[in-house]
């Protein structure tokens, strides 16, 4: 152990919300406890969980009037901003990014490990989606703007020594995108708390539902889980509510128009509860592409099969016909199909569960400081070389 590194820095694109990435740093949190974090933003109020670091160091941007949660105002600045850091007291640096984070700078004798979460979505591989959303007359501006930021991009993504990628998804996505090699850790998830019952009751559940839990955000198409259960008139429970993002209000308004009498919309619930919510229902709905998807894993994880698109971080975790129904066809009929044809007699919690242990917090923990630690080494060897 002497050989490793005696002061680490974790970097995070932005500290301002909860999610899935954020369960993964505390992961890193528990691995380098003493790890201060270096981030753009952070919103104390919004992200209390950050409170366990013991240092959280800002750029500029942070005093900028309205920044914290509108970084998507001022998409040029922010890696000027990471690029003001410095990491020359640091034998190794940590960066968990989906977009600027990895471009920090560092010294040769500072190791840069980066856990991507995602190439820069905006930038790569769903760039034609976000160009989409920009009103027209702005986008002979923003143009320009998106050739500079992708051209940064490939420079920032050429910085750190070595990556992670929470998925082979990911993995594809890194070597198209960047022509870099990583290797997969799938993140950590919850595994035990969600296998084990709760006794933390959501009282007024109609009998035999379906569940989706997830932000109100286009790209996740909750419209098109409503329209089919509304459709179906099965009952369905959804958790989840409008991103802080502007727009986002109006969405979870139109969402509750549309919804039928036999859908129930629950804002926010417990940790205890959304385990009973998903120990309780048919199946999980997971009708989106994500780069890994943590929640379908805690579904599994409380033994309930997932009716999932067979896309992204899903068509890894799920088992079709074992833990899941995968649908290949990204369509209200093909959704519309398998739920009608879905059966949860078919499935086994015992086996699912199995499965979904494979994805625990733990396993993470110990994959992770078993690569660091060779990486690292690795490293060292070849800076005495």
């Amino acid at each position: 152990m002497a050989n490793l590194p005696k002061s680490v820095a974790l970097i995070y694109d932005r500290v301002n919300k909860w999610g899935g990435a954020e369960r993964v740093l505390l992961a890193l949190h528990e691995i380098f406890p003493h790890a201060p974090l270096f981030t753009s933003v952070y919103d104390s109020n919004q992200a209390k969980w950050a409170q366990v670091f013991p240092q959280v160091t800002t750029t500029f941007l942070n005093f900028l009037p309205g920044l914290k949660h509108h970084h998507e105002l001022i998409p040029f600045l922010t890696p000027i901003s990471f690029e003001t850091l410095q990491f020359d007291n640091y034998d190794a640096v940590i960066s968990l990014t989906s977009a600027d984070a990895k471009g920090i700078i560092t010294k040769p004798q500072t190791f840069h490990l980066c856990v991507c979460l995602t190439p820069t979505r905006y930038l790569w591989s769903h760039q034609q989606y976000y160009y989409q959303k920009i009103p027209w007359i702005l986008k002979p501006v923003s143009w320009p703007w998106f050739k500079y930021l992708k051209y940064w991009d490939l420079i920032a993504a050429n910085r750190p020594d070595k990556y992670l990628a929470i998925s082979k998804t990911v993995a594809d996505r890194i070597s198209k995108y960047y022509a870099r090699d990583s290797r997969v850790i799938y993140p950590p998830v919850n595994t035990d708390f969600f296998s084990k019952t709760s006794n933390r009751i959501v009282p007024d559940l109609p009998p035999r539902y379906y569940l989706y839990v997830g932000r109100f955000v286009t790209y996740k198409h909750p419209q098109t889980v409503i329209n089919v259960f509304n459709d179906l008139n099965f009952p369905l429970v959804v958790v989840g509510k409008g991103s802080v993002n502007w727009g986002q209000p109006l969405l979870t308004q139109i969402l509750k128009s549309k919804a039928g009498p036999n859908i129930r919309f629950i804002q926010e619930v417990s940790d205890d509860e959304l385990a009973y919510l998903y120990q309780n229902c048919q199946a999980l709905i997971y009708f989106h592409e994500e780069d890994f998807g943590i929640i379908p894993v805690e579904a599994m994880a409380a033994g309930k099969p997932v009716i999932a698109l067979n896309r992204g971080g899903t068509s890894e975790t799920v088992i079709h016909k074992k833990t899941g129904i995968l649908i290949d066809e990204h369509s209200p009929d093909a959704l519309k199909s398998a739920v009608l044809n879905f059966s949860p007699a078919s499935f086994s919690t015992s086996d699912i569960r199995s499965h979904a242990a494979q994805f625990s917090q733990e396993r993470f923990i110990r994959e992770f400081v078993k690569v660091f630690n060779n990486e690292w080494t690795k490293y060292q060897n070849t800076l005495m070389s």
